[in-house]
């Protein structure tokens, strides 16, 4: 059965998924790129870069590979899909990824302000969702075609599939980093009670990887 699932989600040891004062200059806040650190070294990374090549092969590669197989569809938070706030002043931001995003697959952006679809080079297609997020993972499934839909972020959109007990699998990236702040992931969420547990622990070159499944 198609899966909702958190994939390549990178949060400190002491639990921030994102750092203080995220903007325009600092899309993953303060420090936020230190969380990232084991990403950006893959073959996958360079090839996203333009296709460039090189880029390391181990542990981290795969898991972050796997992280985009078998998804027909995405669900964003509107604050993962750029730092604009309040109504949409115009239709010049079109997301942080240039004219050929990651996804090539329908993205469905949660928000409180309507907007038309955006088609973008390679398949990928924003879709904005005001109802909330049991009608953009409806949508995000019945466009999917039975792959999994994947919840890129960021932490207030995961939070809230966590809180609602919609998640059936997250894959962290676990950073041996201290941010002191920023977006608390799990912050007054009781985990095992939601129905949680931790499936697999594999240790990669700059990540732990720790696989949570819903029982």
């Amino acid at each position: 059965m198609a899966k909702l699932c958190v994939r390549s989600f990178a949060v400190s040891l002491d639990g921030y998924g994102a750092g203080p004062s995220q903007d325009l200059q600092h899309p993953l806040g303060l420090r936020g790129p230190e969380l990232m650190e084991w990403f950006f070294p893959t073959r996958l990374w360079q090839t996203m870069q333009g296709g460039q090549a090189g880029g390391e092969t181990g542990i981290d590669n795969r898991m972050a590979e796997q992280g985009f197989e078998g998804i027909g569809a995405w669900i964003l938070g509107r604050n993962m899909f750029g730092p604009v706030r309040g109504p949409w002043p115009d239709d010049s931001w079109k997301g942080w990824w240039g004219d050929e995003p990651p996804y090539h697959t329908p993205v469905f952006v949660l928000t409180h302000h309507p907007r038309a679809p955006l088609a973008m080079a390679g398949g990928t297609e924003f879709r904005f969702v005001t109802e909330g997020i049991h009608a953009a993972l409806e949508q995000a499934r019945a466009a999917a075609g039975g792959l999994d839909v994947r919840v890129g972020g960021g932490v207030s959109t995961v939070r809230q599939y966590l809180a609602a007990g919609l998640l059936d699998e997250l894959h962290l990236a676990v950073r041996p980093v201290l941010l002191g702040a920023g977006e608390a992931l799990f912050q007054g969420l009781d985990l095992p009670a939601l129905g949680y547990e931790v499936a697999e622990s594999i240790a990669g070159e700059r990540a732990t990887h720790v696989i949570l499944r819903r029982r």
